[in-house]
């Protein structure tokens, strides 16, 4: 019986969409062609008709649904990502005093904390405060983290065990708040190994084969052990911090090569990755105009550009790659010019508000686009009002495909589900349920964010032909032909990495 980890020969009986499939027999004359694709050392060895050729070895039945390229995320915090669907949310709070409350409910840890995710409070009718949630959660540390990230409420107990002066807000923002991250994400290796390998699965199940993982942490350590304790659901990429760059230029660690000592090519050193600016929700965003709420507030870069190029020629020089954390407009120009001076080569992540001049700079360096759709769904109310001054751009998706620009679609899990049919969706319909379109002259066709979906990005993306590699998601429905529901709910039969099964429904 075929089962996960099983090596398969050939997908029979399948349908074929996507870019490539007008080289196909048929293409064009009949749109429900079934084809039988064949696998071999991993890589796709031939493709015809159904039944054209023997059908030998192992055999995954298609029965008739659509086979696609494996689909990559390419931005996530996959230990964040793994403990966060484990904790307690405040996502649906509309006051401070309702977070604290479902704070309060959160199970205390084993080590006396408790822990809340997802808060939400730019839009709050009252700014956060710790009396509420000192109110709510007594004398229990209690840590809410932002969505975004970029910011956690403590009560009075846990800013006391943390030694942070207290003050009105009982808020940090930015490298305070990852540090305090970095305390909460410090749980035992085996249990955290256990989370990621269960979330790497769940993955799987949606079709995903590969991540950019961008912890923050000295990630080739902690990869090798998940790999020595069996993970194998999914392809990943590792990010190096600025803290951790000279240890990895001294290690020869380059972009594109395996894990060291791991025997396998599953996990490779990924991209440096630099935080520039904040966020919009905790609205730290560098930007040209001031906030909504605050119009003297413009946010701030938190790497001063001079500093920004020479880690970017360090790891240039070294075959690392650059990953650009910029959300605001400033930094984003910033980031840009960066790339220019360096010749450093890699992508700008989230470009969240973007310049309309320098939309076009992306494809004339070579940058790509790393950008979260569901971000725009989920902040578009926080945009309207934050940034309504703004000149710039607000989360573009098709003026930067229009300008050339190499889109690569991602999560920023936990900040998004890890889901890239969520992603596709809000890409292709910047809307989620009953609600107008949010700036709808933004949306992609689905083709190019299927595209954007794999690791190649919307310009080089996976193609399902012979010598592509294995790696391949069987579907229920075209997803170049389904509406916004269908869309972000596909249903998906089979995930393989290089023509192993590492999900079957």
């Amino acid at each position: 019986m075929t089962a996960r980890g099983s090596r398969i020969d050939v997908i029979a009986d399948v349908r074929i969409t996507g870019e490539g499939r007008e080289l196909l027999p048929f293409a064009g004359v009949d749109d429900a062609a079934l084809y039988d694709v064949i696998l071999a050392d991993g890589l796709i060895a031939d493709i015809a008709p159904a039944r054209a050729l023997p059908r030998r070895g192992e055999v995954l039945d298609g029965g008739g649904a659509w086979l696609i390229p494996g689909l990559w995320d390419h931005h996530v915090h996959a230990l964040q990502w793994a403990l966060g669907v484990e904790r307690a949310s405040v996502r649906e709070a509309a006051s401070a005093a309702e977070a604290a409350a479902l704070a309060a409910h959160a199970p205390v840890r084993s080590d006396g904390r408790r822990i809340a995710v997802e808060m939400r409070d730019a839009l709050w009718p009252e700014p956060a405060t710790v009396e509420p949630l000192d109110a709510a959660t007594g004398d229990v540390p209690t840590y809410v983290l932002n969505l975004d990230l970029h910011s956690v409420w403590l009560n009075s107990a846990a800013l006391r065990r943390e030694g942070i002066a207290p003050d009105e807000s009982g808020l940090v923002r930015e490298e305070a708040a990852f540090a305090i991250a970095r305390i909460l994400n410090d749980v035992p290796a085996a249990d955290a190994d256990a989370a990621v390998a269960r979330a790497g699965r769940a993955a799987a199940a949606r079709g995903v084969v590969g991540m950019v993982d961008l912890d923050m942490t000295w990630n080739e350590e902690t990869w090798r052990r998940r790999i020595a304790g069996g993970f194998d659901s999914l392809r990943v990429d590792f990010g190096i911090y600025p803290q951790h760059l000279d240890r990895a230029i001294a290690l020869g660690l380059r972009s594109g090569d395996p894990l060291r000592d791991a025997g396998t090519d599953l996990v490779r050193v990924g991209p440096l990755k630099v935080i520039t600016d904040g966020s919009l929700g905790t609205r730290t965003a560098a930007c040209s105009h001031g906030y909504g709420d605050d119009p003297h507030n413009r946010g701030l870069l938190t790497v001063a550009p001079d500093e920004l190029a020479s880690l970017m020629t360090a790891a240039t020089g070294a075959g690392i790659g650059c990953a650009i954390h910029a959300i605001g407009d400033v930094a984003g120009s910033h980031a840009l010019d960066a790339f220019a001076t360096t010749g450093a080569v890699g992508r700008i992540e989230h470009a969240q508000l973007m310049r309309h001049a320098d939309l076009a700079r992306f494809a004339r360096l070579g940058v790509g686009a790393s950008v979260q759709p569901e971000h725009a769904i989920d902040d578009r109310d926080l945009a309207d009002e934050l940034w309504a001054s703004q000149t710039a751009l607000a989360f573009p998706l098709r003026s930067l495909r229009d300008a050339g620009a190499n889109l690569l679609l991602g999560s920023d899990a936990p900040v998004a589900p890890l889901d890239p049919w969520v992603t596709m969706a809000a890409a292709v319909f910047r809307t989620h349920g009953a609600r107008a379109p949010w700036r709808a002259e933004e949306r992609l066709d689905a083709e190019t964010a299927l595209a954007a979906s794999t690791y190649g990005g919307s310009l080089e993306g996976s193609r399902i032909e012979p010598g592509a590699l294995a790696d391949l998601a069987l579907v229920a429905d075209d997803p170049l032909g389904v509406t916004e529901p269908e869309l972000r709910t596909m249903a998906v039969h089979a995930t393989l990495i290089g023509g192993r099964l590492t999900h079957v429904a």
